[in-house]
């Protein structure tokens, strides 16, 4: 059987890992190999329940990717941003007005941060299906493989947190896994995202925060586990916590629609990146993520069928006759992010924007 050569690839250096004392969060870890059975996958679905009501974030191990697969992915990841050219970014650089989200590329200091600052931050999203959009050259022998990313993240990791979810809500199994059929209205997309270091002074005049605490737009979010420490979730305590780097594991994450189709039981997690650690200050911080929604024309509504819902109470975030859809909800979240004005809230640290009668806050 002949073997398959890959094409070469660019060797991405990450940082080492710190040695800083952090006070990280304490999570949840979910291993997929236990999904054989219906008594495991219960098992598994109250501690997803578990972790969604108390961090909201959760590791994912034993998922079916190789630590030589994982590093594959992340020297792709890179080649976007270091084999890319300026000139040739801008000509991929768009936002799509019907679905709200960047057509390839968000380049550096396009969102307001505080105080003047702008952002270093540069990212490009890739539909699952790669053919719908236009690639940059340097990246384009590698697109078979980030579609195969992209699928892999979807089965066999997205479908599997959807039916644990589920499961934790005592509906079938296959309840939001229905909602994530990937209409031409909202995709689920691969995002790959660098992170610069900033001068001193524009620290001093952020508070070391390069991405202001928010919730995610989408249904669930799968990041692949790096080694630089910038990401802080804030717990129940009103305090943050670093989220500990875990080789080749996956974090999880609930966003906005999990917080309404369960009627605010389980909310969108709150986080944020700052500044590394002194030991990590040098590097450049590079992510691989999934980022998933429901269909674009599902209604975000409580799921009232739920028992566990009709237990504990549905505290909707509006009346379902003026709910938005998901593409709604997306298209006014990622248009407004770093572009609107924000007014500050009644909570220290924290600043609102209202969309269609609801309030999203953002904590810096």
């Amino acid at each position: 059987m002949p073997v398959t050569t890959l094409p070469p690839v660019p060797h991405y250096n990450a940082a080492p890992p710190t040695k800083a004392d952090l006070d990280y969060a304490d999570l949840a870890t979910i291993d997929l190999s236990k999904m054989e059975s219906a008594q495991c996958r219960a098992a598994l679905a109250s501690q997803v329940r578990d972790a969604l009501l108390t961090h909201g974030f959760f590791y994912v191990v034993n998922h079916g990717y190789s630590q030589a697969q994982t590093d594959r992915i992340f020297d792709i990841a890179d080649v976007p941003f270091s084999c890319v050219s300026d000139e040739e970014k801008r000509l991929y650089a768009d936002i799509d007005q019907e679905t709200g989200w960047y057509r390839a590329y968000k380049l550096r200091q396009y969102w307001h941060i505080d105080a003047g600052v702008r952002d270093h931050i540069e990212f490009i999203n890739i539909d699952r299906d790669v053919h719908k959009q236009g690639h940059p050259e340097a990246l384009r022998p590698f697109l078979p493989e980030v579609e195969e990313f992209a699928r892999f993240n979807h089965t066999n990791v997205l479908l599997a947190v959807l039916r644990l979810i589920a499961l934790s809500l005592e509906l079938p199994e296959d309840a939001l896994v229905k909602l994530h059929n990937c209409n031409d209205l909202v995709e689920a997309f691969v995002k790959f995202i660098k992170y610069h270091p900033r001068s001193a002074e524009d620290e001093e005049k952020t508070n070391n925060v390069w991405f202001k605490g928010h919730t995610d737009s989408g249904s669930v979010t799968i990041l692949w586990s790096q080694p630089v420490a910038a990401l802080q979730i804030l717990g129940k305590d009103s305090k943050w916590r670093w989220v500990k780097h875990v080789e080749n594991a996956l974090i999880v994450n609930a966003g906005d629609a999990i917080d309404f189709l369960t009627g605010g039981y389980y909310m969108g997690t709150i986080h944020r990146v700052v500044q590394p650690p002194p030991d990590q200050q040098q590097y450049t911080r590079l992510g691989a993520l999934y980022v998933a929604m429901t269909d674009g024309d599902v209604k975000l509504v409580p799921l009232y069928e739920s028992p566990v819902l009709k237990r504990v109470g549905i505290n909707p975030c509006c009346e379902n006759s003026v709910a938005l859809t998901m593409l709604e909800w997306r298209r006014r979240r990622a248009n407004g992010y770093g572009r609107t004005e924000l007014r500050p809230s009644k909570d220290k640290g924290v600043e609102e924007e209202i969309i269609d009668g609801v309030v999203v806050k953002h904590y810096n």
